[in-house]
């Protein structure tokens, strides 16, 4: 059996991907390379040769991926902070983006000993699991109205309790009700949120459009209805002293500062932009 050089086949993977319209094909690529290959990314260098089947399922994989399936159904996994967490049809797939969100959060938690922890809209489970992962001593509670995206939060809260991490609290509900969690009201430490923020009718990706669970996407009022909801119940929760971060829509960097300085028990109100200089969440403490 004639042995191929890996390399070509990322090479011709990156091709196809690029005149598919996938924004990162050489990325893509060799994540696709790595993940039939069992091994990280960073270690393919040293993988110079491989057998003729695995250039047939880099490419067979690579074909799917070309149809604007996304990569993490593909490998079956997304990355969020240290971890990882399953996901595929029927729950949204996590976005590097929000590692900055997770990032203020691990940091505002530092020096607070067992603090408590809310994350609303939890999806797959990803920031209350990263948060976990990153605070053994926390209390975690995360929740979210999908049964779908539940089922998938509770697979990975299953896997991560089974090999070692802090459990996370689980819970199904919407963040629109205002008893939800109502025996936290005024003693959350971090209340975080990743909530449906695109406005409706905007035009996205086919990863997105095609696959993503379109209320995990989009939001009413020009994708504010739900971080409304996000706001009041941060507002209601948080002792005093607490931290609030809300990811939103790039459109949204004057929005949604607005309406929570608009609660009068939130202050330091701050907008961030992401890697790519874009508006992306803010963040407000508990006044006291």
């Amino acid at each position: 059996m004639n042995r191929q050089p890996l390399r070509l086949a990322i090479i011709e993977a990156t091709r196809i991907l690029d005149r598919a319209g996938v924004a990162s094909p050489r990325f893509d690529a060799e994540v696709i390379a790595a993940h039939v290959l069992g091994v990280e990314r960073g270690r393919l260098p040293m993988v110079p040769l491989v057998d003729p089947p695995v250039i047939e399922a880099i490419g067979q994989l690579v074909q799917q991926r070309a149809k604007r399936i996304p990569l993490q159904y593909l490998t079956g996994w997304a990355a969020l902070g240290d971890i990882t967490v399953a996901v595929g049809a029927g729950v949204f797939v996590p976005r590097p983006e929000t590692e900055l969100l997770l990032e203020w959060g691990v940091k505002f938690l530092q020096g607070r000993e067992f603090p408590v922890v809310v994350d609303l809209c939890t999806g797959s489970g990803a920031l209350a699991l990263a948060v976990a992962n990153a605070r053994p001593d926390a209390v975690v509670y995360a929740v979210d109205v999908d049964p779908q995206a539940l089922a998938w939060a509770r697979h990975n809260a299953d896997v991560h309790a089974d090999a070692g991490n802090t459990p996370i609290r689980l819970y199904s509900g919407d963040i629109g009700d205002p008893t939800m969690f109502a025996e936290l009201d005024g003693l959350v430490d971090l209340v975080l949120c990743n909530p449906p923020y695109v406005p409706e009718g905007t035009p996205v990706p086919p990863e997105v459009a095609e696959h993503d669970p379109p209320r995990a996407v989009f939001a009413e009022e020009s994708g504010l209805a739900v971080i409304r909801h996000a706001i009041a119940a941060g507002a209601r929760l948080l002792r005093p002293g607490g931290g609030l971060a809300i990811e939103h829509d790039d459109t949204h960097g004057s929005a949604v500062p607005a309406l929570v300085r608009a609660r009068r028990v939130l202050t330091g109100v701050e907008d961030h932009a992401d890697l790519t200089g874009r508006a992306r969440f803010v963040t407000a403490r508990r006044l006291g």
